[in-house]
């Protein structure tokens, strides 16, 4: 039986994890990255995943800088650009520059090649956000999408673009001190704050505690755990939330 079907609901939760507790590595010259989980040379027992969230990393790649061409399998890869222009190049024959209001899609299935680096002729840095989720079958055939997001866009990425049937990419958007729109239910929900900020009580009424994200921050919430009156900062908020409904699937 699937164990979508089986598994436990986890406990109802809220944790913050800030920005500055992200580990930090540099993969090639001119590459910095933050990971919000375990990868590569850092492992931590406890902080391996989040519901089917393989990978949350931040990159930023200098004028020249890029990564070497590499390998990925059995993986849906999203990435959205902060400021800046991705180039993208893989061994299925595609060749794309990611830019700001872009979504890419990579599903790495039975494998693909590839290689990002900052824009041929950039006068600027490109930072970029990155999401790894495990897909629902193993050793598909690969697919790519590239896409620009419309004003109004609210979701990203979801059934019939990625190969998780129970995941959900959405954009979340509010003006100065504006309250943010509500978040669906699932029993895994993943935020990570990209610009300006907000804050949320963990309670209702005057027992709750406030608290308040800044970019880099994300927001974990498990079960029917939900953040009371998340309001935007002065400077407004975007965010990426995952919406999930199972957690990873082993065997």
């Amino acid at each position: 039986m699937d164990e979508q079907h089986t598994a436990e609901p986890p406990q109802s939760a809220l944790t913050v994890h800030r920005a500055a507790e992200r580990y930090r590595s540099e993969p090639e010259p001119g590459i910095d990255t933050r990971h919000a989980f375990s990868f590569s040379g850092h492992y931590d027992p406890a902080n391996t995943h989040f519901g089917a969230l393989l990978a949350c990393n931040e990159e930023t790649l200098a004028v020249g800088a890029g990564f070497v061409r590499h390998l990925h399998r059995d993986t849906e890869i999203v990435t959205w650009v902060v400021e800046g222009a991705l180039a993208h190049r893989d061994d299925r024959g595609h060749a794309t520059v990611v830019r700001p209001g872009h979504v890419q899609l990579l599903s790495a299935g039975s494998g693909v090649q590839h290689r990002e680096a900052n824009v041929g002729g950039a006068r600027e840095q490109v930072r970029f956000l990155q999401f790894w989720l495990q897909p629902d079958e193993f050793g598909t055939e690969p697919g790519y999408g590239l896409r620009q997001v419309v004003d109004g866009t609210t979701v990203l990425a979801g059934a019939g673009q990625l190969r998780r049937g129970d995941a959900v990419l959405h954009l979340v958007r509010a003006g100065a001190y504006e309250q943010l729109p509500a978040f669906p239910a699932a029993p895994y929900r993943y935020l990570h704050v990209v610009r300006g900020g907000f804050g949320f009580r963990t309670r209702p009424g005057p027992h709750g505690v406030g608290r308040e994200l800044e970019p880099g921050d994300s927001l974990r919430m498990t079960g029917d755990a939900e953040p009371h009156q998340p309001t935007a900062g002065p400077g407004g908020v975007e965010a990426l939330l995952w919406e999930m409904h199972s957690p990873l699937r082993h065997g």
